[in-house]
């Protein structure tokens, strides 16, 4: 292979898995990528031996093909990596692996399944000190505390980020979920079902059966699946039911995993020299339109390294139509916080003075959740005066003057955002 053959299979700029071929079409290296075009590439720089090492120029020197999947998103490449490499066991991947330090992803065989991580060397715990000679094993036996496993995964704080998103889609109990407390406080952020709610047994086992197919990398049977349901549940009038199936499958459709290419990249070799991952700010901005209190609507814009990203702007309809703006941004950023799909942003901007940003600070306290919150004040032209609140901690580097103007730049993005809509409710209902 060569930089002409990479050339020519026009890789895309979007997350994958790729693969090293041998002239049989074995693999010889199978990795993920957050984009298949740049990862693809840096194999065939000039300085690979100095950047990688002797071990990737000798994969690379003896393949002869490459083939690629392109995913929806980088949680998907993760677990497709995983079990490529667990079905194909390619040399330059399993060479370097060492199994005992990595993890793997379990499902307990409970009541109440529990879903967590755990490293090999442990698994005798698990099953009450019986030896297994290997997780497949393990969970092929009938009286096992094990369920299913997936894996090994080699980089742990990547699959524990990679859970995190897992559970905003599929709310699993954890490992700790015996302890009341624990269990309280997850249950409480929709993250854990309540055990008291002997009908919820059942949709959560239905939870758990669609997070082993999501982790056996069969999303497209998920999908398919979770639309039939929904249309049998709106058939049979089970709105509520349709609507949380509809959610999922937002969800779904929709992965935001910005954390995973954030502090994870695309280090995904053992041994290999990686460049630093990519740096991501996320700021969403909201404002509040109404005329005298009536048709009152908020908004939610999004800047990503200061690009604003449309695709993920929302619009809110205020349940009530009233003249306060501190409860409406408070209603605005609590209906926001409910959609735990989206990814958290790194700031959060509001329009206004210490009022409105003391307002959003309170609902965030109370969810425990700790994001920095900035209010841009206006003059009487409605032009940016001044930025309120600290944002030293929020900013990377020495970027405050350039972030300043994003800040500034999003407020007025929100504000334009939110005024269209607001135009566009009232000519509805005249």
């Amino acid at each position: 292979m060569n930089r002409q053959y990479i050339q020519r299979l026009k890789l895309p700029d979007h997350p994958g898995v790729y693969v090293f071929r041998n002239g049989q079409g074995r693999p010889m290296y199978i990795g993920r990528a957050t984009s298949l075009m740049d990862r693809v590439k840096s194999y065939f720089s000039n300085d690979l031996i100095e950047t990688r090492g002797p071990r990737i120029v000798d994969m690379v020197t003896k393949s002869t093909r490459l083939t690629f999947v392109e995913t929806d998103s980088v949680l998907e490449a993760i677990i497709l990596e995983s079990n490529l490499i667990k079905k194909y066991q390619p040399k330059f991947n399993v060479d370097e692996r060492d199994d005992k330090s990595s993890l793997y992803i379990v499902i307990t065989n409970e009541l109440w399944p529990r879903v967590f991580t755990v490293r090999e060397r442990d698994f005798d715990k698990l099953n009450d000190g019986a030896a297994a000679k290997s997780p497949e094993k393990l969970a092929d036996k009938s009286d096992t505390k094990i369920r299913h496993i997936f894996g090994p995964y080699p980089h742990a704080g990547l699959i524990n980020e990679s859970l995190k998103i897992l559970r905003k889609i599929f709310p699993f109990k954890d490992k700790k979920s015996h302890d009341p407390r624990h269990e309280a406080f997850y249950n409480a952020i929709g993250r854990s079902p309540d055990s008291s709610d002997v009908l919820a047994r059942r949709r959560y086992l239905q939870t758990i059966r669609n997070l082993v197919l999501f982790l056996n990398g069969q999303k497209i049977t998920l999908v398919t699946r979770l639309e039939r349901e929904m249309k049998i549940c709106a058939k049979a009038m089970k709105f509520e039911e349709a609507q949380t199936i509809k959610r999922t499958l937002y969800a779904l459709k929709h992965i935001n995993d910005i954390a995973l290419i954030k502090n994870y990249g695309d280090r995904n070799f053992a041994g290999e020299n990686n460049a630093a991952a990519p740096k991501i700010f996320r700021m969403e901005a909201y404002d509040i339109a109404h005329l005298s209190g009536s048709n009152t609507v908020g908004a939610m814009v999004v800047s990503v390294n200061g690009e604003f990203v449309p695709s993920e702007y929302r619009k809110f309809k205020i349940s009530r139509d009233t003249n306060n703006d501190v409860a409406n941004l408070a209603e605005l950023l609590s209906r926001r916080l409910n959609h735990s799909e989206w990814s958290y942003p790194d700031l959060i901007v509001v329009d206004g003075n210490d009022v409105q940003a003391r307002a959003a600070e309170a609902v965030l306290s109370a969810r425990r959740i700790n994001i920095p919150v900035v209010a841009v004040t206006k003059d009487e032209r409605h032009r940016a005066r001044a930025i309120l609140g600290s944002i030293s901690g929020a900013i990377p580097g020495s970027a405050n003057q350039s972030r300043a103007r994003e800040i500034v730049a999003l407020n007025a993005e929100a504000h334009r955002f939110v005024l269209a809509y607001h135009r566009k409710l009232r000519r509805l209902v005249r």
